[in-house]
């Protein structure tokens, strides 16, 4: 039992790391430009897409990844300048449809370029192998890589937030957009380079995901409504509390989907509560979040200025 809870917690941690890769371009991405962005799993998407076609070209998991990050960040750009520029003065309705239509938009484009029956995105044999974490219990190698992944990109979003110039300019857009712009910024580069990072972490989180999920048309789609439940648990704008929420969500999904069957079927037969655990564990997630906006609503750890 000992050891299901602790591959259950790590692959919690996994999926939440994911979570937070995604949530925390979305997160910026609202929280300064005030833009309510569905085509942003569209940008996840495509990350899987790009990677899985440089590495088959390169015959190099490593450099279809490292080649694709920056693929889908001028993805991001071309079309924050073409599309969406304008939908900044515009109300979040306007901007649900105009991104509703690119996704829409996307998933035609990637069905014309790579057909419709999806990518995969095969590992290298170093990467394929498991890792002895404890005596007798091994975990696989691509799901610790993951974490380390997640980890490091965290870290490297603390210290662009907080430890540098444009770090400081995100927190002053997202406290106080009309300032930095009366202070002589040039908000529209902000908001540009913004977004093509916000593109390139949900590339990032679209590749890692590709070997285990497969590159698909629309599999963005259901992963960026619990990014839209994460930044709402840990505040818009907020890095820090779109990390703990992508953490406790995953955690609750996870362990839920792992634990749930085998508590139902004290009271349920086998296939009902099999049935019924995955369901709860979802329905778990969104009633954390409606407590939050209940009892919290500007999120756990909100942005300064929300």
């Amino acid at each position: 039992m000992t050891i299901l809870i602790l591959e259950q917690s790590l692959n919690g941690l996994q999926l939440g790391l994911l979570l937070f890769l995604l949530a925390a371009g979305l997160t910026l991405v609202f929280g300064i430009m005030d833009l309510v962005n569905l085509a942003h799993g569209s940008m996840y998407m495509i990350g899987a897409f790009l990677a899985a076609t440089f590495a088959g070209w390169t015959d190099s998991f490593i450099l279809g990844a490292l080649l694709a990050l920056p693929a889908t960040l001028l993805v991001g750009i071309v079309t924050e300048m073409i599309c969406l520029r304008t939908l900044y003065p515009r109300d979040h309705l306007d901007q649900v449809l105009a991104t509703f239509g690119l996704i829409l938009f996307f998933n035609e484009a990637v069905r014309l370029i790579w057909g419709p029956a999806g990518m995969s995105l095969p590992l290298p044999q170093f990467l394929s192998t498991s890792v002895e974490i404890l005596p007798d219990v091994r975990y696989p190698t691509y799901r610790l890589s993951i974490i380390g992944v997640g980890l490091a990109v965290a870290v490297f979003l603390y210290v662009l937030v907080q430890r540098t110039r444009l770090g400081m300019l995100i927190r002053a857009g997202a406290s106080n957009r009309e300032m930095i712009g009366a202070l002589g910024i040039d908000i529209k580069l902000l908001y540009t380079l913004v977004f093509g990072l916000g593109a390139a972490l949900a590339a990032l989180a679209g590749l890692m995901a590709a070997p285990i999920l497969t590159a698909q048309i629309g599999m963005g789609e259901n992963i960026l409504i619990l990014s839209f439940v994460v930044i709402v648990i840990g505040g818009i704008g907020s890095i820090r509390g779109a990390f703990v929420a992508a953490l406790i969500v995953g955690m609750i999904d996870t362990v839920g989907r792992a634990f749930l069957p085998e508590l139902l079927r004290l009271f349920l037969d086998r296939a009902a509560a099999a049935t019924a655990a995955p369901a709860i564990s979802s329905m778990l997630i969104y009633m954390l979040m409606a407590a939050i906006l209940v009892l919290r609503p500007q999120g756990l750890f909100p942005a300064p200025g929300k």
